[in-house]
């Protein structure tokens, strides 16, 4: 497939800026693959879709507050410095992207707060957007990390969200069952889940599995070649565990529904599936890439936000519910007034 069958005119007033105001609220477009037929509903019926012993799997990434505002050393030029991932935690070096980057330089200091209170170093130059830093504190490293993110702002993607960062975005940002702190954006599918339908799945017997990857900005990288197969995603640190593993191995054995919430999910999964249609244990890296065609081994329904155009996340779904049937249903959505983006509603895709 190639880059330009995945276009489409999305006006900007089909961005959503602000969650809808319950989580479990926003609309929900269920697709099914098997008949073509779409339907309109809100999320928290999704609970009518599944049945006891069935399994969600959740992706319980935490974001943290990535985005901060630094002043470089003698010219006080403001830079805004994203923090990516922690490279040494006893050096205090991370890997970051600045902007604009061209005013950066190995050998440069950044000083960050009202009181310029944390100072960084910059040691290395990883791309032409990338460097890393050396933040000089001399504490503990609980209390390094604490101050530092103090100074952070929850990290919205600009992509498409084009507004100020709120108080509410803080916790509106972040899943609810959000745990393993490491993800510089949230997994956008989750953000629907309130705790009043996580409680009332409880009720009706649907099982919990929990997975981690670290979602990063390579979720919203453009990619630059027509032809799919040579785009290269970014690497994402990911972790599945034992328990996730047992409930979601019994429920393929016992041919239940099994949720993938969002593209990171699936992802996950796809990666850590082995030969035999079950899933591993696995701690590591994936920078799979997954587009149409493309046969899944585990998942057979799959919630999911709707995608920016021409997006690796798109083209995920495209190749879960068959491109056709997608662009379809994004043509519908258009139509009806779907929200799109980060805290845009949702899909509900369904194979049997």
């Amino acid at each position: 497939m190639k880059l330009s069958q995945f276009k489409f005119k999305l006006p900007e007033e089909k961005i959503a800026q602000y969650p809808a105001k319950f989580r479990d609220e926003s609309r929900l477009m269920v697709v099914h693959k098997k008949t073509g037929e779409i339907e309109h509903r809100m999320f928290k019926d999704i609970l009518e879709y599944f049945d006891d012993k069935d399994v969600f799997i959740f992706n319980d990434t935490k974001v943290f507050p990535a985005r901060l505002y630094g002043n470089k050393e003698k010219t006080g030029a403001r830079i805004e410095v994203f923090l990516l991932r922690e490279l040494n935690e006893e050096l205090r070096l991370w890997d970051v992207l600045v902007d604009p980057a061209r005013k950066i330089r190995i050998g440069n200091k950044l000083y960050f707060g009202e009181d310029d209170s944390m100072v960084a170093e910059v040691i290395d130059n990883t791309t032409s957007r990338g460097r890393t830093l050396r933040f000089l504190y001399d504490g503990p490293h609980d209390e390094f990390k604490t101050a530092l993110y103090a100074l952070g702002e929850t990290p919205l993607p600009k992509e498409t969200i084009d507004r100020p960062v709120e108080e509410d975005d803080a916790e509106r940002f972040q899943t609810i069952f959000a745990k393993n702190e490491g993800a510089v954006t949230a997994p956008t599918a989750g953000l629907h889940f309130s705790r009043e339908l996580m409680k009332r799945m409880e009720i009706k017997g649907i099982d919990f599995a929990f997975v981690t990857m670290h979602a990063g900005l390579g979720n919203f990288r453009e990619i630059d070649v027509e032809d799919l197969t040579k785009h290269k995603m970014d690497s994402e640190q990911m972790f599945v565990e034992a328990d996730a593993c047992r409930i979601v191995n019994n429920a393929v054995d016992e041919g239940r529904r099994i949720c993938a919430v969002g593209t990171t999910v699936m992802r996950t999964i796809e990666t850590a599936v082995g030969t035999d249609g079950h899933l591993k244990e696995y701690e590591g890296w994936t920078n799979k890439f997954i587009f149409p065609p493309y046969d899944f081994s585990v998942a057979n329904s799959m919630v999911t936000n709707f995608h920016m155009p021409e997006s690796t996340l798109l083209m995920l779904v495209a190749a879960y519910g068959g491109y056709d049937l997608i662009m379809q249903a994004y043509d519908i959505a258009l139509q009806e007034n779907y929200r799109f983006g980060t805290y845009g509603d949702a899909m509900l895709i369904l194979d049997k």
